[in-house]
């Protein structure tokens, strides 16, 4: 969780100005929580208080309505009642980590997943993007090698995670979609030598640079885990509500978490 949201921070100055190098300021002086933040945080109050999703999703919106929110879940979080608006964008991917910290087990962490995604992105192809990282971050808590989340995630959600990120540079553009984003950011990871590193090649390739950082760090911290200069850096930039969570659920579920 604590790497989502390094990822989203270091990423928030590049996503609307697109780098396509891993030479920068790790944390632009900034560089801040958005949207991606917020909701993950919600995803998980709602795993600590054992409460329902939207519910969470729709409170959490609504103490940050400034954030850099789609407009259809705008609309979605600020009607009394809403049905899910069949999303397949990558707002499911990017909040979902929690999910694979409070669950061990392969089928509860898929199941949890999908109910993390169905309030809004009830897309088979949000629902994907939401299981196919939750299970890449339980592998790599398992100690599953990068080669081994790799074919385990083509093989079972089929995305094509072989395009070697240099060529991913290349042509990548600007795509907030799942199918559009998620192996991207995977690949981000497939790639890293470090925590660090794995934030580096997501902002690299340009795009949705805080949302492919953010699931690209999701998964590198359960399997390098984040720098404790780096945790302490992330929770500088976390207000008070954001901050107390977020330590409440590392607390609880990550073994090797820095007060």
């Amino acid at each position: 969780m604590i790497g989502a949201i390094a990822g989203d921070v270091i990423g928030s100055v590049y996503e609307f100005a697109n780098l396509r190098s891993k030479v920068f300021p790790l944390f632009a002086r900034d560089a801040a929580f958005t949207d991606d933040t917020v909701l993950t945080v919600a995803v998980a109050e709602a795993l600590l208080d054992k409460a329902g999703f939207g519910e969470a999703l729709k409170r959490w919106y609504a103490r940050y309505p400034n954030e850099s929110y789609g407009a259809r879940f705008r609309v979605w979080a600020e009607a009394d009642e809403a049905e899910p608006y069949h999303s397949w964008g990558n707002g499911s991917a990017m909040r979902v980590s929690p999910v694979a910290y409070a669950a061990d087990d392969l089928g509860e962490v898929v199941r949890l997943a999908a109910a993390s995604a169905e309030p809004t992105h009830n897309h088979p192809e949000g629902i994907k993007g939401a299981q196919t990282v939750a299970t890449a971050i339980l592998l790599a808590r398992k100690g599953a090698s990068q080669e081994e989340i790799g074919h385990f995630c083509q093989n079972h959600f089929g995305y094509d995670l072989s395009e070697p990120l240099a060529e991913i540079r290349e042509s990548y553009t600007f795509d907030e979609s799942c199918q559009g984003s998620v192996p991207q950011a995977l690949r981000a990871f497939l790639e890293a030598t470090s925590f660090e590193d794995a934030i580096r090649n997501a902002v690299s390739i340009g795009g949705d640079s805080d949302t492919i950082a953010c699931i690209a760090g999701a998964v590198a911290e359960a399997h390098f885990g984040v720098p404790p200069w780096i945790q302490a850096e992330v929770f500088r930039r976390l207000d008070p509500p954001l901050a107390e969570v977020t330590r409440a659920f590392c607390e609880r579920y990550i073994r090797d978490y820095h007060r």
